[in-house]
């Protein structure tokens, strides 16, 4: 006779007829059920990185905390997601759920969708079940991140490398900038009035579904003259404590739906919670590290000074220890020198710092922005930046474009790694 059983985690309101009815039916054993009740989200979650293998979690359809990143943390840990009485109009199929069912349900119902599409439990041996293929859109945009330590102007570059992109009569309209660092100051910059809707609204949107290609759009500041639409940025640093890591993900996802090329402003910090051993400062560098890993090229902007080009040899090796190949970043030095035995120096200065590693290397030679006294004029009259500033920068990145394939990876979507024997402790049959 077969042990096994399925595991099955429940959350929904305390007075739901088939919450009672299913803690019933496994109570006597009516299903080979256990069924283990939760008050809230993050009791689920918390369950589900216990170390226990589960099945499934049935969750009612209106129940608070109800998003993608609690679907995703479940089919993460192998367990399935069925939804009960769902109430609202939502997209399941796209949100993850694997199944629905109604209120009503009976026992053959329950077992049908479990024998579907939950994995059965033996004994503690967790069983993972296959997840299905993402649904990948048919198109999607290339992905620029422009990074730099403060007061390098890495802003200010990368508005000028959506402008020059925006000024290609071929991209008209298809050009996007996105203000995803703490301190937001593309805002300020376009002296935009109006600080919502924003990448909070934005993230927030995409918690329980796929926004419309329209929708999005609606959501963007669009500067006069510039040649591109602007998502505004974090009103305060510290509100990066309501960006949600699957709902930034997914809203990521959809400007790359929604424009053919997206330039994003990010912080140059990107430690996570291996670096560090705080799931805190992985969460709070979310924007950073999900933009960098699925950026198609990262421009790292610094300065020609001795200080400026060891900052930024240090930021490129950062990028190297995350996973970035040189072949995808693009050195820029801002306010340099314009004669050419310095920039020469400069140039050899930052092969130097980074020699001792070839992928650092692969970098190449740097782009020099020289120093220009009209920028603080145009950004002060809220005028686009002058169009010879950011000529240099449209060649560099359009050529490296054409020759790094189209980067389509996740920050979900890391290889697995390898697990050090005797490093998770030990579970007996007696604890499961």
């Amino acid at each position: 006779m077969s042990d096994d059983r399925w595991v099955v985690l429940g959350l929904a309101h305390p007075r739901a007829g088939w919450f009672t009815e299913l803690a019933r039916w496994a109570t006597a054993a009516a299903v080979p059920v256990d069924f283990v009740k939760c008050v809230s989200a993050d009791e689920v979650r918390a369950r589900l990185t216990s170390g226990r293998s589960y099945s499934a979690l049935m969750v009612g359809g209106g129940v608070t905390g109800l998003d993608r990143d609690l679907v995703d943390n479940t089919r993460m840990a192998g367990a399935a997601v069925v939804v009960v009485d769902p109430v609202a109009e939502r997209d399941w199929a796209e949100l993850g759920v694997n199944s629905l069912l109604p209120a009503n349900f009976d026992r053959a119902d329950l077992m049908a969708v479990l024998t579907q599409h939950a994995p059965p439990i033996r004994r503690v041996a967790q069983r993972l079940e296959p997840t299905s293929a993402d649904m990948e859109p048919t198109w999607r945009g290339r992905l620029i991140a422009v990074t730099g330590a403060g007061g390098t102007g890495s802003s200010v570059v990368s508005m000028a490398v959506a402008q020059a992109l925006g000024g290609d009569s071929s991209n008209q309209g298809l050009i996007a900038l996105a203000d995803f660092s703490l301190h937001g100051d593309l805002g300020m910059l376009h002296d935009a009035r109006e600080v919502v809707p924003g990448v909070q609204e934005l993230a927030e949107a995409h918690r329980a579904g796929r926004l419309p290609i329209e929708e999005i759009r609606s959501m963007m500041f669009q500067p006069a003259g510039r040649g591109y639409h602007l998502l505004l940025g974090l009103r305060r640093h510290r509100d990066w404590t309501a960006i949600r890591p699957r709902a930034f993900d997914a809203a990521l996802d959809g400007l790359l739906r929604s424009y053919r090329l997206l330039v994003a402003d990010v912080d140059p910090d990107i430690e996570g919670e291996s670096e560090t051993g705080s799931l805190d400062v992985e969460d709070r560098n979310l924007m950073s590290r999900t933009t960098m890993v699925r950026a198609d090229l990262v421009v790292v902007v610094g300065h020609a000074s001795s200080k400026g080009l060891h900052t930024m040899s240090r930021t490129i090796r950062s990028l190297h220890e995350f996973g970035i190949d040189g072949d995808r970043v693009v050195p820029v030095l801002n306010h340099s020198p314009r004669a050419p035995h310095r920039r020469a120096g400069a140039t050899k200065a930052l092969a130097v710092l980074t020699e001792p590693s070839d992928e650092v290397t692969a970098a190449g030679n740097p782009v020099f922005l020289a120093e220009r006294r009209d920028l603080d004029s145009a950004i002060h009259d809220g005028i686009p930046l002058p169009s010879a500033f950011g000529l240099p920068l449209h060649e560099e990145v359009s050529r490296r474009l054409g020759e790094v394939a189209s980067r389509r990876t996740s920050i979900w979507d890391a290889p697995p790694v390898a697990v050090l024997p005797g490093s998770l402790g030990t579970w007996t049959e007696h604890a499961g």
